[in-house]
């Protein structure tokens, strides 16, 4: 038998992926699956972006590009972050990366080992608190709760921050609930850690353009008091419907981007060269097919809000942003994987239950809208008639 690491045995997984699968094989088997559980846009990729990447390999971008990414790229990310954030940002302090996840993984790897602390929420993507334990470092989660609209409570988080907190794993708007951390709970945060210079953020900002009923987006790197540590998460995949292209970019402050840098090198040398051309067509492009993508999520989300407060046993309050909703289903009786379980295979709808995202998420399913209305609809007659 051979012998592995510890480290290997704290790794977890992302149930999503593991949804998929089944629903894939019950669709192999005849049935018919609506699918309310993968995390993914439902829209094509927009025509220019996919014609930039063409031309790229066309005129022969067939080879390895700096680990950091191409210039071009790098740049287009800093106007990007201007226009939107109003921030001026330094294109040396730019990565691009394969995904959102190697700017979780790489964040953990630098600041956890055994005997420190990471915050993260709870219920929260699942990655984080894995990549945490793989690290060594001692997961700490912070409550996520619905009367709050799945937003922190910043006196709550500053109160678990202590000498052995390396790092603080925000996300807003959030993956699963759709929360999205006003303001004012931000600038409590900012302020209370000025007593902590030493703890890091990690700002997953992924779905800071999903944002609905006038909610502005946030930005952490907008605080000039902690801008110095603060790692910022963003990319492609959800704003522009990219999800396999897995192209991301993070934002490190500057006595950490060559720490970074060294990491891409001995894990994935660089980024797909066609594919950082496709990003630059997407910032620099048009966005008339961002706006149209949010504005029929923003549709979707009042159907299934309405739909899922029309079965007995759930509730469901508004989501501010992203493409879930995430309603309360403890008064249907079931626990949240069982219920998972049921509605997959016996009524034909995959949705992921809220355990797969933390302790906290039990008595929770999430629902994601990121499909048409008609079988936003349709799914929710099935689970009514299941139940």
């Amino acid at each position: 038998m051979l012998l592995t690491t510890h480290r290997m045995s704290q790794l977890g997984t992302e149930s999503a992926f593991e949804v998929l699968a089944r629903a894939k094989a019950l669709e192999a088997a005849g049935e018919n699956v609506i699918n309310l559980g993968i995390g993914q846009p439902d829209f094509r990729t927009p025509d220019h972006i996919v014609e930039a990447a063409i031309k790229a390999a066309r005129d022969g971008h067939h080879g390895y590009t700096p680990a950091s990414g191409i210039a071009e790229l790098r740049v287009a990310v800093t106007h990007d972050i201007a226009r939107r954030r109003g921030i001026e940002i330094d294109p040396d302090c730019v990565l691009i990366v394969p995904g959102g996840k190697v700017t979780m993984y790489f964040a953990a790897v630098i600041f956890g080992e055994a005997g420190t602390e990471i915050l993260y929420p709870n219920p929260g993507f699942p990655i984080y608190e894995s990549i945490i334990r793989f690290s060594d470092a001692i997961p700490v989660p912070y409550p996520l709760r619905e009367e709050n609209g799945f937003a922190f409570d910043a006196g709550e988080v500053l109160s678990l921050v202590n000498g052995n907190t390396r790092l603080i794993i925000i996300n807003s708007p959030a993956n699963p609930t759709g929360g999205v951390v006003p303001k004012a709970e931000i600038n409590l945060l900012v302020a209370g850690l000025e007593s902590f210079p030493n703890v890091a953020i990690l700002s997953d900002e992924i779905y800071g353009r999903m944002l609905y009923d006038g909610r502005e987006h946030v930005s952490l790197l907008s605080y000039d008091t902690v801008r110095d540590r603060v790692i910022l998460l963003d990319g492609w995949s959800k704003t522009y419907a990219m999800t396999g292209w897995r192209l991301g970019y993070s934002v490190w402050p500057r006595d950490l981007v060559d720490m970074a840098s060294r990491l891409a090198i001995n894990s994935y040398s660089c980024v797909n060269a066609p594919t950082q051309y496709a990003g630059i067509a997407a910032l620099e492009g048009p966005q008339n097919k961002v706006d149209e993508m949010v504005a029929a999520f923003d549709e979707r989300r009042g159907v299934i809000v309405q739909e899922l407060n029309q079965i007995d046993g759930f509730s469901c309050i508004e989501p501010g942003g992203a493409f879930y909703a995430f309603p309360n289903v403890s008064g249907s009786g079931r626990d949240a994987r069982s219920l998972q379980d049921s509605l997959l295979e016996e009524a034909g709808v995959a949705v992921i239950a809220g355990t797969s995202f933390g302790d906290n998420g039990e008595g929770f399913l999430r629902f994601s809208y990121a499909n048409t209305v008609d079988n936003i609809r349709e799914a929710m007659r099935r689970i009514r008639a299941w139940l």
